[in-house]
C-alpha cells in the first residue's frame, strides 16, 4: 500500500496536471509540482505510523505525476526544435541519474539514526531547489502566445532564436493559432468528443498513448523495481548481491539516457524506437530461455540428513507421495508453509534439503557454510541472467525509455497539447502501477521464463505499433507535425518527413 499508493497519486496528479497546464501554463503548473512534492517529503519524513507515510506518499505521487508530463512539455516549448529532443532527453537523464543517485544516498543513511526519515525526507531538497530555480525561469512562450500575450511570447522566443528564425517561428504560431479559432470558433473549454473528432488530435493520441502504454507493457518497472528479486530468481542467493547487481542496473538506465541525448536528433525518434525495441525482444527472448532451463535444471531434494534440521523438513515435501522426484524449484513452489532449498557445502548444485522457510532456518543452513535459496535455485547459467537484463536496459533506455515522452511533448495541436499529455501520461502510471502489481503474481502463477516471454511478445507488438502509427518528428517545428498529422494517414511510410508532403499539397 505504501509503494502503491505514490503510483496512485502519480495517476491522479497526470490527470490533473493536463487541466492545470491548459489553465494556468506550464512554468506555474512545475511550480505546484514541487510545492506538493516538498510537503509529501515533510509529511513522510515526520509520519508516526503507516496511515501518515501513506498520507504522504499520495502528495509526492500527485507531484511526480504532474511534473512527468509538464517538465517534457515545457523543454519541449521552449526549445529551437534542432535540439529539442536532445533536452528533453536530458530531462530523462536527470530522472534516471537521480533514480542511480537515490540508492547510493539510501546506502549513506544505512546506518544513521532513524534511517528511513532520512531517506524519505531529503527528497525534498530537490523539490525546493527547483521551486525557487523555476521562479527565475519565464512561462511556455506558446502557452503564452495562445493566451493572447503576444508580446511577452516574441520577447522570450527572440532569446531562443536566432534572428532570422525567429520571424519565421512567431509567424508560424500566428498561423497555428489562427486555424485553431477558425476550425474550433473560440478557445474555450476542450471536451472529450472534441478531441476523438479532430483528426490531427486522434492520430496524435494513437501514437503518444500507445507508445506510453508500451512503455510500460514491455516490462521495464518490472527490471527496476524487481531486479533484486529477479538476479535471486537467477540463482544467486546473497541479498547484498543482489542488491548491488540492482545498482548496476539503475547505472545502465542512467548511461542509456546519456545515449539518448546524442543521437535522438541524428538518428530520429522513430529509428531509435525500432532498435530499442528489436534490443528488448532478444533480451527478453534470453531472460525467458535462462529462467526455463534454470526452472527444468534445478538441482533435486534428498530427504533430510542433517539433525538439526529434522524437525524443520517441509511439510508438502514429508507428505508428499512422489517427494522422489522433488527438485529445487518443487520446494520453492510449496505454500504451505513456504519453504526454502538448503543448497549441498560443497557444490550448491548437488542435491540439497527442503525446509520451512523462516530465519531460524536460514541461519542455521548459513551457519553450515551452506547457501539458502527461497526465490531462485542454484544454476549454472544463472550468470547469463545478468547479461540478459544488463543488455535489457541498455536497448531499452535510449529508445523506449525517453522517446515517448519527447513524442508526446511536439505531436499535438497547441489547444490539445496540455489536456493530451495529461492523457497519455496517466496511461502511462496506470499501466506502470498494473504492471508493477502484477509481476511477482505473474510468475507465481505460471513462471518466470513465460512471464518474460509474455513480455517479448507484448515487445513484438509493439514494435508493428511503433512501424505503423508513429510519425518521425525530428527536426520538424511544432506547428509543422500538426500540419503532418492531418495530411497523413496511418500507413507503413506514416514516418517520412513530412515537409514535401505538405509542400506537395500546398503546391499541386
Amino acid at each position: 500500500m505504501i509503494v502503491s499508493m505514490a503510483v496512485a497519486g502519480a495517476i491522479v496528479g497526470a490527470a490533473i496536471g493536463g487541466w492545470l497546464n491548459d489553465r494556468f501554463g506550464r512554468r506555474s503548473t512545475i511550480l505546484i509540482a514541487d510545492f506538493l512534492f516538498f510537503v509529501g517529503a515533510v509529511i513522510m519524513a515526520a509520519a508516526n505510523g503507516p496511515p501518515i507515510l501513506i498520507f504522504g506518499r499520495v502528495f509526492v505521487g500527485l507531484g511526480v505525476g504532474m511534473a512527468s508530463m509538464t517538465s517534457p512539455l515545457y523543454i519541449s516549448e521552449a526549445s529551437p526544435a534542432k535540439i529539442r529532443g536532445a533536452l528533453v532527453s536530458t530531462n530523462g537523464f536527470l530522472i534516471t541519474g537521480g533514480q542511480f543517485l537515490s540508492y547510493l544516498i539510501n546506502l549513506a543513511f544505512t546506518k544513521a539514526p532513524g534511517t528511513w526519515r532520512w531517506m524519505l525526507g531529503v527528497a525534498g531538497l530537490p523539490a525546493l531547489i527547483q521551486f525557487v530555480l523555476m521562479l527565475l525561469l519565464p512561462e511556455s512562450p506558446r502557452w503564452l502566445y495562445r493566451k493572447g500575450r503576444e508580446e511577452e511570447a516574441k520577447t522570450i522566443l527572440r532569446k531562443i532564436y536566432s534572428e532570422n528564425e525567429v520571424e519565421e517561428e512567431i509567424h508560424a504560431l500566428k498561423e497555428s493559432i489562427e486555424a485553431e479559432i477558425e476550425a474550433t470558433g473560440s478557445s474555450g473549454k476542450i471536451s472529450y468528443v472534441e478531441l476523438l473528432k479532430t483528426k490531427t488530435v486522434r492520430r496524435g493520441l494513437i501514437a503518444g498513448v500507445g507508445l506510453q502504454v508500451f512503455q510500460q507493457f514491455v516490462g521495464i518497472n518490472t527490471v527496476m523495481y524487481y531486479s533484486p528479486t529477479i538476479v535471486q530468481l537467477a540463482g544467486i542467493a546473497s541479498n547484498r548481491t543482489a542488491l548491488l547487481l540492482s545498482l548496476i542496473t539503475s547505472g545502465l538506465n542512467a548511461l542509456g539516457s546519456i545515449v539518448s541525448i546524442y543521437f535522438i536528433d541524428r538518428t530520429g525518434r522513430k529509428k531509435l524506437l525500432i532498435i530499442s525495441l528489436c534490443g528488448v525482444i532478444l533480451s527478453l527472448g534470453l531472460l525467458s530461455g535462462i529462467f526455463h532451463d534454470t526452472s527444468t535444471h534445478s538441482p533435486s531434494v534428498v530427504p533430510t540428513a542433517t539433525s538439526q534440521f529434522k524437525n524443520f523438513t517441509c511439510p508438502d515435501y514429508s507428505s508428499a507421495v512422489n517427494a522422489n522426484g522433488w527438485s529445487c524449484m518443487k520446494c520453492l513452489k510449496a505454500s504451505s508453509p513456504s519453504c526454502g532449498f538448503c543448497a549441498a557445502s560443497t557444490n550448491k548444485l548437488l542435491p540439497g534439503e527442503c525446509l520451512i522457510s523462516n530465519d531460524t532456518v536460514k541461519d542455521m543452513c548459513r551457519g553450515q557454510d551452506r547457501l539458502w535459496y527461497t526465490r531462485g535455485c542454484p544454476s549454472k547459467t544463472g550468470w547469463l541472467a545478468l547479461v540478459g537484463l544488463a543488455l535489457y536496459i541498455i536497448f531499452f533506455s535510449p529508445g523506449m525509455g525517453t522517446v515517448p515522452w519527447i513524442v508526446n511533448s511536439e505531436i499535438y495541436p497547441l489547444r490539445y497539447r496540455g489536456i493530451c499529455g495529461g492523457i497519455a501520461a496517466t496511461a502511462n502510471w496506470i499501466s506502470n502501477l498494473i504492471v508493477a502489481q502484477s509481476f511477482l503474481t505473474l510468475t507465481t502463477a505460471i513462471g518466470t521464463s513465460w512471464t518474460f516471454l509474455m513480455f517479448g511478445v507484448i515487445s513484438v507488438v509493439a514494435l508493428f505499433f511503433v512501424l505503423i502509427c508513429v510519425p518521425e518528428t525530428k527536426g520538424l517545428p511544432i506547428e509543422e507535425v500538426e500540419k503532418m498529422l492531418e495530411l497523413r494517414a496511418l500507413h507503413f511510410k506514416f514516418w517520412e518527413r513530412s515537409s514535401q508532403t505538405v509542400d506537395k499539397n500546398q503546391n499541386p
